[in-house]
């Protein structure tokens, strides 16, 4: 009987596996799923190198394909967003994959015959696909736009333009600190969390809702929190990533925590 029930069970966990090697893109030329075997057969597929990689934290090989390749018809003004398994949304400008001379974005694929390492800190694996980079530096890739366990990629219409609520005031000027703060947000905070009740992410809570952060922790301890989470509240299952100076300078810190002050200003009448 339990031979049957596992058996079963197998069967009945056989299609999700099969969802789970497939990555859906929708771009501006309609929609493609592409498999596993299929990618790992393009004549495109490149082995590649990546140093110091953001997940596995050490040196990793892949096989791998242009990015770009997989998004025919996209321009400078478009927007992508990249849905992971677990929830990750991840917002990048299309200018950053068609940079010229500077970071190129690669599709990598795990290779059921060779597959990739679990990840640290019981998170799994990245597979079945994973945004990497060669050269982040130059394009100043950070961090949060290495989505693993890729589910989707999508062109759509700039986050700031699919959510309004995330806007700050339209008064400031081009050259605030806040507005920087707002571009840090989109890049790092975004793909985790929501704010003012808006956004595709789905891991961490939203910013602004029922308190921003800046409301309820002092300064120090929220420069703290987000350079290293555990320094406030050991949790050994924590999601949150720390950001130290590399990965978030301490101006680009400063700026978000300005924006962040002036969003809490920004809920909607009666909200909390």
């Amino acid at each position: 009987m339990n031979f049957l029930r596992f058996f079963a069970t197998g069967l009945l966990l056989l299609p999700l596996l099969a969802r789970a090697a497939e990555l859906r893109v929708d771009a501006r030329r309609g929609s493609d799923v592409y498999r596993t075997e299929a990618l790992l057969e393009r004549p495109d597929v490149r082995a590649i190198t990546i140093p110091d990689d953001v997940a596995f934290r050490r040196t990793m090989h892949y096989r791998a394909v242009p990015l770009t390749a997989l998004l025919p018809g996209i321009g400078l003004g478009d927007h992508l967003q990249f849905t992971a398994l677990d929830g990750f949304v991840a917002e990048i400008p299309a200018a950053a994959l068609l940079q010229r001379g500077g970071s190129e974005a690669w599709l990598a694929i795990d290779d059921p015959a060779h597959p990739w390492p679990a990840l640290g800190g019981g998170q799994g694996g990245a597979g079945p696909f994973y945004v990497v980079w060669t050269r982040p530096r130059a394009g100043n890739i950070s961090q949060e736009q290495w989505p693993y366990q890729l589910a989707a990629i999508r062109v759509l219409p700039a986050a700031d333009v699919r959510f309004p609520a995330i806007r700050p005031a339209d008064a400031l000027p081009a050259d605030s600190s806040i507005r920087r703060g707002f571009a840090v947000f989109q890049r790092t905070c975004f793909a985790c969390h929501t704010l003012n009740g808006e956004g595709a992410a789905t891991l961490g809570p939203d910013l602004n809702r029922p308190y921003s952060p800046t409301e309820y922790l002092r300064a120090d301890l929220l420069r703290g929190f987000i350079r290293n989470p555990q320094s406030l509240r050991q949790w050994p299952q924590a999601r949150m990533p720390a950001f130290d100076e590399k990965a978030l300078p301490d101006a680009d810190l400063d700026a978000l925590l300005d924006y962040l002050r002036h969003m809490a200003g920004r809920r909607r009448a009666g909200e909390k």
